[in-house]
């Protein structure tokens, strides 16, 4: 593979500390959820950060496969991202993804031709799979 960009990223501190980019456009405090034992806070979680990056990540994936289909996306098309963590049964943790697609104003065969051209092409979709359940769910309204 040919690296075309890399972007580089220090946390400190933990679930309960700061993550800063290399070029310092992301500064963000890092807070552990309730859920999983922490006091909450003001601060983001790697789980909304990587569920932000891969619903992103997918829609500029539909973008490309959907011009290549000639499916071209609305301007009002989204995709939502769940990221969930847990237990993996083995002595660590797993995470779960859903994602939820909008398309309005495409039709359901054209929009899932699209979503599942996309799944191929994403870069969280070929990292996660086989190592994290991804499930999709296409809304063309």
């Amino acid at each position: 593979m040919q690296v075309l960009y890399t972007a580089q990223a220090t946390a400190t501190g933990g679930r309960d500390g700061r993550a800063t980019s290399s070029d310092t456009v992301l500064d963000v405090a890092l807070s552990t959820p309730k859920q999983l034992g922490g006091a909450g806070g003001e601060g983001t979680n790697p789980e909304q950060l990587f569920a932000a990056g891969y619903a992103a990540c997918f829609l500029s994936a539909m973008k490309l496969v959907g011009g290549s289909l000639k499916t071209p996306l609305p301007a009002t098309a989204s995709v939502g991202a769940q990221v969930g963590i847990g237990p993996n049964g083995a002595g660590g943790f797993g995470l779960a993804v859903t994602l939820t697609v909008s398309t309005p104003g495409i039709d359901q065969a054209a929009a899932e031709a699209v979503v599942a051209k996309a799944h191929e092409v994403c870069p969280y979709s070929n990292a996660t799979r086989g190592n994290v359940e991804v499930t999709i769910a296409v809304n063309p309204q």
